[in-house]
Order: structure tokens, then C-alpha cells, then sequence
């Protein structure tokens, strides 16, 4: 059942059903995730049976902006350190997420079974009226992992959501996501900042926030803790996706001439195909906006039924590395 997230009586019937252990899906300025009380690892565990996720990868844990969301930040996490609390001034609310050592005995199905745990507080005003009805009702934060299953295209409109899980599953409807891909996960956890993951907030940005270098992450003494959707298979079509360059795009496309057929192209760059049975989709030429319509066009190329997803490979500079890390895991699949 989806529902419209701008109305006060979904809020409050979506708020109900998580106070009561049930699963919601909600809006995000990212994706849309798959919510459920983070502080009950008997919700949590409705997550990972819902998206066939394995119980040891971890989740990420949503909380409220102001004075709920600090209470739940010192509710799931000991002390930040001071480079991790300057991130939380410079980019909460916002599609950052910190990995940060644990409470011990609070949220321990969403870490994974870890002493660190992953926190956001999304900005979303849907997401952001949830959370703060979810902590009027005693739920201090909401685990959300990606509202789809597990490994596969993450979803980005309510539609997305519903396609994947039916009417059985209550979908906060906020509109279109802005952002389109999951947030930037930096590890917090271990004396100094480490990108585990990139997203829209480059490295660049974190830096300056921090005002030191990111670590690197192979000269650590401990490894990286789990984190969500760092896999090296993620973020999977039915089709097989291929990263390639444009002269390698054009000269598949000349080879197979007008028989090629159940195939999509996504370039930045002009092709041409002599086939009518190719889909030719023009990729934005910034990294913002194809990161706002990439899994969409996934989904979409799913639904017209390809076999194979050719996509022009990213550039190599910090506003692309979201994007092209999606897309290389999507191709691992």
C-alpha cells in the first residue's frame, strides 16, 4: 500500500505500524529505505528476512535532526571523536553516513553483530517527519537499509518500492529521490576519517570538514569494519551491466549491425546503431544528475526485458566515484 508521505495521517499510521515492530518503507534524499525499529532486534531481524540479506551485513540507522536525534546518536553510539563530530555539523542533515563505535546492547541485529554501527540522519522532510513521529512513540531510530532485494537495484520512487514488494508492504510515498544513490559511508571508528564508501559528498568536501586527509585504508592495522552496500557485487539488474568506452560501445555496435538486438546503451558520448531493436539512452554529462536518474534507468531497462546494459565507464575525478563505484559492483553482479 503506498501512501502519501506529505499527509500527517500516514505519518502517523506509518509511525504506528514501526512503534509495533512492522516494516515501512520511507523516503530518502538517497533511496528509499526499508525501515524497521533499530533498537529491536526482533523488528530488525523482518528486515533481513524480507530482503533475503544476510544477518551479518550491517544496516544503516536513520535518526531525527535537533535534540531527538542527539539523544539517539548518544542512544546507539559512545563518544564521537572530533573529526566525526565536525562531519555531523557540516553534513547532518544529509547524505552522509558515519560508522562509529557501538553501545553495548543497542542495536546490535542492524550493526551486524559488530561493536560499530552506522548512522544517518537523512535529509528528507518525509523521512525527517517519520523520524520524529518514530521518537514521540519511544523508537529511536529507524534502520533502513535499501527498499529492495538483496544485492539488487536499489528503488527510488514509492513505484520502485511497490514493484518490488507488493501491497503487502506500507511505502511512504515522498516523490522522486534527489540524490539516487546511497549515501557516503565514512569510518569513524578507528582514530582517523576512512571512506568506505563514495557518494555524493566527495572526498574533497569531507577534507575540508575535517581539516585532515582521509586515511588509507589498506595502511591500517584492523580492518574495515562491514559496512552496507560494500560488497563487490551490488546494485544488480537482471542484465548483465558492462562499464566500456565509447570506441568499444560503437565498434559492439557496428559488429552486430542491424542484428543486434535486447541490448541498451548509456552513453555520455554520440553512438549510433543500425539496429531498431537497440534502447540508445543518453547519460547526463554531470554527475549529479546521472546519479539522480541511475537506478532508474536500470529498472527501466530491465522492464523493456535486455539481456545486456553497455554503459559509458565514468570519469576518473571525485564528482563521478559515486557513480562509477555503482555501477562497477552493478557489473560484478
Amino acid at each position: 500500500m503506498i501512501l502519501d508521505g506529505h499527509a500527517p495521517d500516514a505519518i502517523a499510521e506509518a509511525a504506528r505500524v514501526l512503534r509495533a515492530g512492522g516494516l515501512v518503507a520511507f523516503p530518502t534524499e538517497t533511496v528509499y529505505g526499508l525501515g524497521a525499529d533499530a533498537s529491536s532486534d526482533t523488528a530488525v531481524a523482518g528486515i533481513f528476512a524480507a530482503k533475503g540479506r544476510p544477518a551479518d551485513h550491517p544496516l544503516i540507522v536513520h535518526v531525527a535532526a535537533g535534540a531527538k536525534g542527539a539523544q539517539a546518536l548518544s542512544r546507539f553510539a559512545q563518544p564521537l571523536p572530533p573529526f566525526a563530530q565536525k562531519l555531523v555539523q557540516a553534513f547532518w542533515p544529509g547524505p552522509l553516513t558515519l560508522i562509529v563505535t557501538r553501545q553495548p546492547g543497542v542495536g546490535t541485529a542492524a550493526a551486524g553483530g559488530q561493536d560499530t554501527i552506522g548512522l544517518r540522519c537523512p535529509a528528507h522532510p518525509v523521512a525527517q517527519a517519520l523520524l520524529e513521529a518514530c521518537a514521540e512513540q519511544g523508537v529511536p531510530g529507524l534502520a533502513g537499509p535499501s527498499a529492495n532485494r538483496f544485492g539488487r537495484v536499489s528503488p527510488t520512487t514509492a513505484q520502485h518500492v511497490h514493484d518490488e514488494f507488493g501491497d503487502a508492504l506500507l511505502v511512504v510515498d515522498g516523490g522522486a529521490c534527489e540524490v539516487g544513490i546511497e549515501s557516503t559511508i565514512v569510518d569513524c571508528s578507528r582514530g582517523a576519517p576512512v571512506l568506505l564508501r563514495p557518494g555524493l559528498i566527495t572526498r574533497d568536501q569531507i577534507e575540508a570538514a575535517v581539516g585532515e586527509p582521509l586515511r588509507d585504508r589498506e595502511v591500517l592495522d584492523t580492518p574495515d569494519p562491514r559496512a552496507s552496500g560494500t560488497l563487490e557485487a551490488h546494485y544488480a539488474p537482471d542484465a548483465k551491466v558492462r562499464l566500456m568506452d565509447p570506441k568499444a560501445i560503437q565498434t559492439g555496435l557496428d559488429v552486430l549491425g542491424a542484428n543486434a538486438a535486447h541490448i541498451a546503451v548509456w552513453t555520455r558520448s554520440s553512438v549510433r546503431s543500425r539496429s531498431q531493436r537497440v534502447l540508445l539512452r543518453r547519460m547526463p554529462d554531470d554527475a549529479a544528475a546521472t546519479a539522480q536518474q541511475l537506478f532508474a534507468v536500470l529498472r527501466e531497462f530491465d522492464a523493456q526485458g535486455v539481456k545486456l546494459i553497455w554503459v559509458e565507464t565514468p570519469p576518473d575525478t571525485p564528482e563521478w566515484e559515486g557513480v562509477k563505484d555503482r555501477l562497477q559492483r552493478a557489473a560484478a553482479a
